[in-house]
């Protein structure tokens, strides 16, 4: 089976994990359809690829149309809708999945799982040194008026009389591919095929993100352990002690001349 699955990005909320509070993500992951089946001998490596969410079909090519023809699933291509992303996921060996085929949530994934997510963060524009790379920027006084964010020198001068290459400069910012690995399944929905991830994930309310599935168990890594009281041992002195005998002497019950003569 699989151990990968396409969902969207949904809103942060938190949860309680035996009395520990825990910052999740909510996330709308599966049902996901294979749309090709791609072989180490025709392809010259073996993949599956998974189609998820739906679009409007007036909006999708002829060529797009044609792959998805394939597909006999009534969730996924009906006579307005069709398949919206595609992609592949690589395995090892050949799978028993063929076209058409639907994996759902509760197939791949289940509570306490360790998941890398993947997704496109979010698009910040055209952004300077100081907030793109964190700069310090310039000093602010000495007549330094208008160089408080400013990059600075840039290079050396005739050696190698260039800028080289990946110098940090202002540029676009955000919109990268960004992965984050050892994230945890704190709850699962099956019947809303809703997933609950420990922490945040890339990319804006409803983006797209692959699910890959890396360990199980890991639930309770999520749960501090409380320290230790540490009990501050004072030393008693000797009168202490003494007096402290005396009152427990007192509070003990005396025996009765009755009791005696028995």
């Amino acid at each position: 089976m699989l151990n990968t699955l396409l969902g969207t990005k949904g809103k942060m909320t938190q949860t309680y994990i035996e009395g520990t509070r825990v910052s999740v993500t909510k996330l709308s992951v599966g049902p996901c359809v294979v749309t090709q089946i791609k072989t180490d001998d025709h392809d010259g490596y073996m993949s599956v690829q998974l189609g998820y969410g739906l679009r409007k079909l007036k909006n999708t090519s002829k060529a797009l149309q044609g792959h998805i023809n394939k597909i006999q699933n009534s969730k996924f291509k009906t006579q307005k809708e069709t398949v919206r992303y595609f992609r592949e996921v690589r395995i090892e060996k050949e799978s028993d999945l063929k076209v058409g085929d639907e994996i759902t949530l509760s197939d791949v994934f289940k509570r306490g799982d360790q998941i890398t997510i993947t997704g496109v963060s979010k698009g910040k524009g055209f952004a300077g040194v100081v907030k793109r790379w964190h700069f310090a920027g310039g000093p602010k006084t000495h007549g330094q008026s208008d160089r408080h964010r400013a990059p600075g020198s840039i290079g050396q001068g005739t050696t190698p009389g260039r800028v080289y290459k990946g110098k940090h400069m202002a540029g676009r910012m955000g919109s990268d591919t960004v992965t984050i690995k050892n994230l945890i399944v704190v709850d699962i929905d099956k019947e809303k095929n809703e997933l609950l991830l420990s922490g945040p994930v890339p990319g804006s309310t409803g983006g797209l993100l692959t699910l890959v599935k890396t360990g199980s168990g890991k639930l309770e890594e999520l749960v501090e352990e409380v320290p230790e009281a540490q009990v501050e041992q004072v030393e008693v002195d000797e009168e202490t002690k003494n007096d402290g005998e005396k009152e427990e002497a007192k509070e003990q019950p005396t025996e009765t001349k009755e009791e005696i003569k028995e």
